[in-house]
Formats: C-alpha cells, sequence, structure tokens
C-alpha cells in the first residue's frame, strides 16, 4: 500500500518539486552549456525526440544536442559515432545533455528515476514482461543506469527496469539518485563496445 500511495502522488509530487527547483538552481549551468552547444554545433541547442511514456504514449523527450548533422554521399546520416563530437562525448559522459529533461519531468512526462525512455521502434519489440517497463513514467536515471549503464545487455537492461517496477519506493528512489552521482562521477559504462551508446535492440531471444 505504502508503495502505491508513493507511486501515484508522492513520486510525482517530489520529482515537479525536484525539477522545478533543479532548473533553477542549475539555470547557470544550462546557460552554459546551451551557449557552448550553439558555439560548436550550431542550431539547434536542443535535440528533440519522440519517445514513449507511461503506457507507451508518446512525449518529446528535450536534451542538449551532442551530434552533428553530417551526411554521406547519399545523403543518409553518418553512423552515430562518427557524428559525435568531442562536446558530445564530455556532455554524454558527464550526463550534462540530460538536464533538459528536468522541464520532461516538471511537465509530468518523465520522472527524475524510472526505466530511460526508448525508440518509438521498440515498442513491438518488447516480450509481455519486458513490456511491464512501461507501467510507470520514465527517468532520467533508473536501477539499469547504476547497474551497467550501456555497458550491459539489452536482456539485462530491460531486466533491470522491470524489476524497478516490482520495487519501486522512495528508499530506492533515493538509492538510486545516490548510485547515479557516483556512477557520473567514475564516468562508467558510458557506451557499448564499439558503439557511440548502444546497439540497435532488435528484440529478446525470448520473443
Amino acid at each position: 500500500m505504502r508503495r502505491t500511495v508513493y507511486a501515484r502522488w508522492g513520486k510525482p509530487l517530489l520529482d515537479r518539486t525536484a525539477a522545478a527547483a533543479g532548473l533553477v538552481v542549475l539555470s547557470p549551468v544550462l546557460g552554459a552549456v546551451a551557449l557552448l552547444v550553439r558555439t560548436k554545433l550550431g542550431g539547434p541547442v536542443l535535440f528533440r525526440q519522440t519517445r514513449p511514456g507511461l503506457g507507451g504514449e508518446p512525449f518529446e523527450m528535450v536534451k542538449f544536442r551532442t551530434m552533428t548533422d553530417a551526411r554521406g554521399p547519399d545523403g543518409a546520416l553518418l553512423p552515430d559515432a562518427q557524428r559525435l563530437t568531442p562536446l558530445g562525448r564530455f556532455l554524454r559522459g558527464s550526463s550534462l545533455d540530460e538536464l533538459p529533461e528536468l522541464w520532461n519531468v516538471l511537465k509530468g512526462d518523465m520522472s527524475l528515476v524510472g526505466p530511460r525512455p526508448l525508440l518509438m521502434r521498440y515498442l513491438d519489440r518488447y516480450t509481455p514482461e519486458q513490456t511491464r517497463r512501461h507501467e510507470v513514467r520514465p527517468g532520467i536515471t533508473g536501477l539499469a543506469q547504476v547497474y551497467g549503464r550501456n555497458a550491459i545487455g539489452w536482456d539485462e537492461k530491460l531486466a533491470y527496469d522491470v524489476s524497478y517496477v516490482d520495487r519501486i519506493s522512495l528508499s530506492l528512489d533515493l538509492r538510486i539518485l545516490l548510485r547515479t552521482v557516483f556512477q557520473v562521477v567514475r564516468r562508467d559504462g558510458i557506451s557499448a563496445e564499439s558503439h557511440a551508446t548502444m546497439p540497435e535492440f532488435t528484440g529478446s531471444a525470448e520473443s
């Protein structure tokens, strides 16, 4: 019962309060990063993409831009690893690129803690069990992010997401937030081997 009350009422209230405070306190950092991105990469400063939220419903997630729009001779975008700039690597490694997502939290699209919002095209690739990750709002950080981030495989990452859904509580959220700080400082698990972030999720072996 306490978990249900927290998930339904306490968590959204804490999320929006913390997001509002974070946007105010971190406004100088947000401004400095925005200026850097504008200077080094040009416009737009923000990267916007439709992602699945609670119940798989789409919302527009915002992040600081970390890649160029470089294209090959055929007009197609180059692979992520080729478009990721040194500034982009720094922003991703420090998680500064995620700061605009506080706006998504304030709007109620996201939570501070929860499964990361992935791509819309992945929705029909999940097993029924993996789909349960959408029973809660997606988060800026989550259980999978503090236990491997992008250095673990998809099945393990999605298992952590479902585990969070089953265990959601204030104490777990606070532990994840604390571990996130250490994870960012140590810069662990930023990318999977030979990838800018993670390889494409093509489905679980169980699906």
